[in-house]
């Protein structure tokens, strides 16, 4: 099922403050996203009412599987798309942005295949000593 770019970025920042603090909370998301606190709230609202997060009774946000399958892939592809952009002489801030863009446009085709090239580079550049 596709949902819109806002909804993957939310689900993203979840995903990244969880395994930088543990328990995520709307304030959380709001100073990361640099958004306001009750546009967060609609948010998570609407992401809690399509079964991708879950929030205790003392506002804790955590991601259901259907949510965490949607960030995780949605941080891989930021994650490669920033280091490779950033490996060709990219500034790491605008590689960052960048790749904020294209991860939500990328095929899965596309995304799998640029994966693979980066993998087969890697390799090929370990092997020859050029790379640690």
């Amino acid at each position: 099922m596709k949902i819109q770019e806002s909804a993957e970025n939310y689900l993203e920042t979840i995903l990244v403050l969880h395994k930088r603090k543990g328990v995520v909370r709307s304030i959380d998301i709001a100073n990361e996203m640099n958004f306001s606190k009750p546009s967060v709230s609609v948010a998570m609202k609407n992401l809690r009412l399509g079964g991708y997060i879950k929030v205790d009774d003392d506002g804790s946000i955590m991601l259901l599987d259907k949510g965490r399958e949607i960030a995780e892939k949605i941080y891989e592809r930021h994650t490669l798309l920033s280091e490779w952009l950033t490996t060709m002489g990219v500034d790491p801030e605008i590689a960052a942005e960048d790749a904020c863009r294209i991860e939500h446009v990328i095929s899965n085709e596309t995304f799998d295949a640029l994966k693979r090239h980066v993998k087969t580079m890697s390799a090929a550049l370990s092997k020859s000593g050029i790379q640690d």
